[in-house]
C-alpha cells in the first residue's frame, strides 16, 4: 500500500507527558473519528502538497487503487445507518481489496457471532494491515506512528484483537499487544495505556503499573490518581503514610470515586461517552474499569472506606 511521505525520520521518541485531555460537550454529537481521516489528509495535502506523491492511501485525487477504493466504501459504511449496510459495505470493499484492514474489523465488531469468529476477523485484520503498511514503515514510523494516517486502520485492529485476546484468557498475549503499541505511538492517541494500567494490575505486574504511571504523568486525572493510591496500598499495606496521603490526593482530584467503589451509588450499565476532569462521568467511567482491582485486592475496600 502506498504511503504518505510525511514520515518521521528521527526516531527519537516523542514526549509523552501529558497535563491536559480536551474535554467534549456531551451536548454536541460527535461524528465517527474514522470519517475525518480522509478530510485530515486532504488538507494536509493542500497545504504541504510537496509532502505528498499523490499515491497514499487518503490521497484525494482519482485514486483508481484497490485498496483505496475499499477504503472508501468504509467510509460509506462508518456512515451507514443500519448493521446490515455496515456488514454489506465491509464485505464489498473486502471483494475490492483484502488488505483492507477496517473492514476485518467492522467485521469483528458487527458480525462475528461469537468471540472466537471475533478473534479470527481481528487477526484477519492485523495481518492486512501489516502487510498493507510493509516492514519499512514500522521502523520509520516508530515513535510517531498513529500521526501517519495509514496506520490507523492496523492499531484500530491491533486494539480490537488485544481486547479479544483478553476476554478469552489470552491475558499475556493481550497485553504484549498493547505495550508494542505503545513503542509504536507512545504518544498513545488511543488512550490504551489506561487498559493496559487495569490489564497489569489484573495479572499481578506491579512494576509494569509503577513503570507507566512514571511515563505517564497524569495526575490530574482520577484514572491515575487513584491508581497510585492502590499500587501504593498493595505495595506497603494499609499503615503506609505513603498510600493514605496518594489517597486523600485522590478523593481531592475526584471526590464520586469512592461512592461508586464502595456500592453507595450506582453505576449505570451505559457508560458516559465523555467526562470532564473531577466530574461524576469520570467517576464512573473509573470505577466501571477498575472495580476489579479494587475489590480483588484484599483489605483495599475496607482501607478505603476508612480513610475518606
Amino acid at each position: 500500500m502506498p504511503v504518505s511521505k510525511n514520515r518521521r525520520k528521527n526516531k527519537k521518541k516523542a514526549p509523552v507527558k501529558v497535563k491536559k485531555k480536551a474535554v467534549v460537550s456531551q451536548s454536541s454529537p460527535l461524528p465517527d473519528r474514522r470519517t475525518l481521516e480522509k478530510m485530515m489528509a486532504q488538507i494536509t495535502e493542500a497545504a504541504s502538497p510537496d509532502l505528498f506523491s499523490g499515491d497514499g492511501l487518503f490521497d484525494s485525487s482519482d485514486n483508481k487503487d484497490p485498496l483505496w477504493q475499499a477504503q472508501e466504501l468504509m467510509y460509506e459504511a462508518w456512515e451507514a445507518g443500519s448493521k446490515r449496510e455496515r456488514v454489506a459495505l465491509a464485505k464489498q470493499a473486502l471483494a475490492i481489496s483484502d488488505l483492507c484492514a477496517d473492514a476485518y474489523t467492522l467485521l469483528a465488531e458487527e458480525a462475528a457471532k461469537n468471540i472466537i469468529e471475533e478473534k479470527h476477523w481481528y487477526e484477519l485484520a492485523v495481518d492486512a494491515g501489516r502487510k498493507a503498511l510493509g516492514e519499512e514503515l514500522f521502523e520509520d514510523g516508530e515513535g510517531d506512528f498513529w500521526l501517519i494516517l495509514e496506520t490507523r486502520p492496523y492499531m484500530r485492529a491491533r486494539a480490537g484483537l488485544a481486547e479479544c485476546l483478553w476476554n478469552l484468557g489470552e491475558r499475556e498475549e493481550a497485553v504484549g499487544h498493547v505495550q508494542d503499541m505503545l513503542r509504536l505511538n507512545p504518544g498513545d492517541n488511543q488512550g490504551m495505556r489506561y487498559i493496559l494500567k487495569s490489564w497489569l494490575f489484573t495479572v499481578g505486574d506491579l512494576k509494569g503499573v509503577s513503570e507507566l504511571l512514571v511515563e505517564y504523568d497524569e495526575d490530574c486525572f482520577a484514572e491515575w490518581c487513584y491508581s497510585k493510591a492502590l499500587l501504593t496500598f498493595r505495595q506497603s499495606g494499609s499503615k503506609s503514610s505513603g498510600a493514605i496521603k496518594a489517597l486523600k490526593y485522590a478523593v481531592k482530584t475526584n471526590p464520586f470515586v469512592p461512592d461508586l467503589l464502595l456500592g453507595a451509588k450506582r453505576i449505570l450499565k451505559t457508560l458516559p461517552p465523555h467526562y470532564s476532569i473531577g466530574s461524576k462521568d469520570e467517576a464512573v467511567i473509573y470505577v466501571a474499569q477498575n472495580r476489579e482491582n479494587w475489590s480483588a485486592t484484599k483489605g483495599a475496600l475496607q482501607w478505603l472506606a476508612e480513610n475518606i
